[in-house]
């Protein structure tokens, strides 16, 4: 696998909460959170890209047994994230490329919301394929993104807006990822099954809740 420049996210640490309100509202925090009663039994969390950490803190919030470590490559990202978090004790954070990390022991839960999409395919695929060699049966893996939709009548407007997000990125951040891998499959062949999905916007936003086999 090519190593490639990381995307520099501390550009947009700062300004991606009022950026994200201003163009869905609370649409991605609503996809992020929806699965979250499903997971009151997870003990050790690992989550990949959570940004300023508004899903982390919920689900340490609802879940005062659970410990997590939170891996970012943004310094930035990564202190928004503790500070949300009340920098409490259960939190061990990680400033690295998910690619390059050990899986913390017991781990039951993985987390990557609005994360992979900034991977090519031959990484998301060396991803799922690592953490389902270090986990056991049943760990959960809870995913959001973005998809374009099958739907004739949205399926214009979604690769549009999804194209001017990779662009948009690309300005910002540095980020070279221009599609969207697919996740699915990654996950199917490393060995995870899909139990359940939720949509929005006629399926542009969706998240997912998978098991492994």
């Amino acid at each position: 696998m090519s190593m490639r420049t990381q995307p520099n996210f501390d550009r947009v640490a700062s300004i991606y909460r009022w950026a994200e309100y201003l163009s869905l509202g609370p649409i991605l925090q609503h996809t992020r959170t929806h699965f979250l009663p499903a997971l009151h039994d997870r003990r050790q969390a690992l989550l990949l890209g959570d940004g300023d950490g508004r899903f982390l803190a919920r689900l340490l919030q609802q879940q005062p047994n659970l410990h997590a470590l939170a891996v970012d490559t943004s310094p930035v990202m990564l202190q928004l994230l503790r500070t949300r978090c009340h920098n409490t004790p259960r939190l061990n954070t990680l400033q690295s490329s998910a690619l390059n990390i050990d899986i913390p022991p017991h781990t039951d839960l993985i987390v990557t919301h609005f994360f992979l999409d900034c991977l090519t395919q031959p990484e998301v695929d060396t991803l799922t394929t690592k953490i389902a060699a270090h986990t056991q049966p049943g760990t959960l893996w809870l995913l959001s993104d973005f998809a374009v939709p099958t739907a004739s009548v949205i399926r214009p407007f979604a690769k549009l807006y999804i194209r001017a997000l990779y662009f948009a990125f690309r300005i910002l951040t540095g980020l070279r990822v221009h599609t969207l891998p697919n996740l699915q499959s990654s996950l199917q062949q490393s060995g995870f099954t899909r139990i359940a999905r939720h949509q929005k916007l006629f399926g542009l936003i969706y998240t997912e809740l998978w098991s492994r086999i």
